[in-house]
């Protein structure tokens, strides 16, 4: 294992020290327990917006901390879903009348524990709405299932809820929105790589040289299938094909569309993905109206890239567009 690390116990904690000292303009890290909180918070009469999960997924969530996205972010340790109390002083850190969305991945650990701090909160006379992200289209729905998993659109939900909240809006109408949101989102991705948690020491998974896996989780999970490796085009057609028959989109539509890398992927072959992505699209008669290519939800230094599409209209796009200061996404200031 080669990681510009210190002790794999420390790593999460040496994160937030570094992340606090280069972003001190917009944010502030609570150590115990451990949460990030925007600089300015509570912010009065305005609808706090909170997410977190398990590190490892830079930057997400951490790094989306700021005006107009995220209140507050809980990190847990490395792929590892962070505790009810972490989640409650982070709710009161930001909290004001107006009340608090919890934006949250569908995964168990995830949603048991901040289904638990929301009652807590509650129990404290808190106002708390609970929302979840499952656009993983790569895991079928079913009862076998605990559903499909949260991964890129929880980047659009967070910046589109956080631009409603900045907006005013109430905490009803931001829920509402993250809803349209994830129903309107499918995300699918591929890794070329494993990825290697620090404390475990040793790739979570092993892919032979001439493999891929299609469909894996933002953890590592295994994918949809193992399959030969192909050359960039292919991939990207094996990742968008299933997104446009989900949902399903259709000619005509307007999308926000993300390339994401997994974190050990470079940003020119970011690129080249979504030069296949858009002439597929364009072959769909579907419009890309904004664009996102970079690391945005990564699985450490995991090899591999995902794709997002987002179906939007007029409402979404002006979110989409308002202005957002955070340490990893900011225009518009």
């Amino acid at each position: 294992m080669k990681k510009l690390i210190n002790d794999p116990a420390s790593v999460v904690l040496e994160k937030l020290q570094g992340l606090a000292l280069a972003h001190a303009d917009l944010l502030k890290v609570h150590f115990d327990p451990v949460f990030v909180v925007r600089a300015a918070a509570p912010v009065m009469d305005k609808v706090g917006i909170l997410s977190g999960g398990g590190s490892g997924h830079e930057p997400l969530h951490c790094g989306f901390v700021g005006v107009g996205m995220l209140d507050a972010a809980c990190p847990g340790a490395i792929f590892t879903s962070p505790t009810p109390d972490q989640i409650l002083e982070a709710t009161k850190s930001i909290y004001h009348d107006a009340g608090v969305l919890y934006l949250v991945k569908n995964y168990t650990g995830d949603v048991l524990n901040f289904e638990m701090a929301a009652e807590l909160a509650a129990e404290e006379g808190l106002t708390v709405a609970v929302e979840l992200i499952d656009d993983d289209v790569s895991v079928e729905k079913g009862p076998a299932t605990a559903g499909r998993r949260g991964v890129g659109t929880t980047v659009f939900a967070e910046k589109i809820c956080g631009a409603a909240a900045e907006a005013g809006l109430n905490l009803p109408a931001v829920a509402a929105l993250c809803r349209k949101v994830n129903g309107w989102s499918r995300s699918m991705g591929m890794a070329l790589t494993s990825c290697t948690v620090p404390h475990v020491g040793k790739p979570t998974f092993e892919l032979g040289a001439g493999e891929m896996e299609m469909g894996i989780g933002i953890h590592g999970e295994p994918g949809r299938r193992r399959v030969p490796l192909a050359m960039a085009d292919e991939i990207t057609e094996m990742l968008t094909l299933p997104i446009l028959n989900d949902l399903p989109f259709k000619p005509g539509d307007a999308v926000i569309a993300m390339v994401n890398g997994m974190g050990g992927t470079p940003l020119g072959e970011l690129y080249i993905v979504y030069r296949k992505l858009a002439e597929i699209l364009h072959k769909h008669d579907i419009t890309i109206a904004r664009t996102l290519v970079g690391n945005y939800i990564t699985a450490l230094e995991m090899a591999g890239t995902s794709i997002t599409l987002l179906k939007t209209d007029a409402e979404l796009l002006k979110l989409w567009d308002a202005p957002v200061k955070t340490p990893a996404l900011h225009w518009g200031m």
